[in-house]
């Protein structure tokens, strides 16, 4: 099972970082053991000051693909989730400014957070579906799947002409504006629509 997440896929989050426009997705991988372990606190890493949390909407993969056409992209997957990408925020940059890999700022344990799963027929439009963030009980980051560069369809049929999918694969869909710094003690909530798909403690 792999994680596959996806950089800079709203033009918001991509001018907060004042980062560059891409013309594909950015892909980047994280291993299993990102995965936060259920009713476990995310524990900021000794290795950053800066650790950001970064909301995605999710897929799981439930067949397996390769070279998938867009058009028969929605027959590979039956879930939608939530979940945060943690970023070493700091680290990334300094690895970015001398144009070295920066998979350690986003790949490290416990920087993938996976809420629950629901039917993806549970929702009247994946392509507007809303969603949010909540720290601390305020609202941090909010958008809709619609705000996206590259859609739920589109994502997976790129990603397939590289990797092959197969079941069980988790994908990140990208993060909106809004992402910043997280303290101990904070409390992290994530929300499609009204319905609550996870609630984490920051240690």
């Amino acid at each position: 099972m792999k994680l596959i997440c996806i950089g800079r896929n709203y033009a918001q989050h991509i001018s907060e970082l004042k980062s560059e426009k891409p013309t594909d997705p950015v892909i980047f991988l994280k291993p299993d053991t990102a995965i936060l372990l259920k009713k476990q606190p995310f524990f900021i890493p000794d290795f950053s000051n800066e650790v950001h949390h970064e909301v995605e909407v999710l897929v799981k993969i439930n067949r397996v693909g390769k070279y998938i056409d867009s058009k028969f992209a929605h027959k590979y997957y039956e879930q939608i989730g939530l979940g945060i990408d943690f970023t070493a925020r700091d680290l990334q940059q300094q690895l970015k400014q001398k144009g070295l890999p920066w998979e350690i700022s986003k790949a490290f344990d416990g920087s993938a957070v996976i809420g629950k799963w629901v039917s993806k027929s549970s929702f009247e439009n994946l392509n507007k579906l809303p969603f949010s963030l909540l720290k601390n009980n305020e609202t941090v980051q909010s958008a809709t799947t619609e705000d996206m560069l590259w859609g739920i369809d589109e994502i997976i049929a790129y990603v397939s002409k590289f990797f092959t999918l197969k079941i069980g694969d988790i994908i990140f869909t990208g993060t909106p504006s809004g992402v910043g710094k997280v303290e101990s003690n904070d409390s992290l909530k994530g929300y499609i629509g009204d319905d609550e798909f996870f609630s984490i403690k920051v240690k």
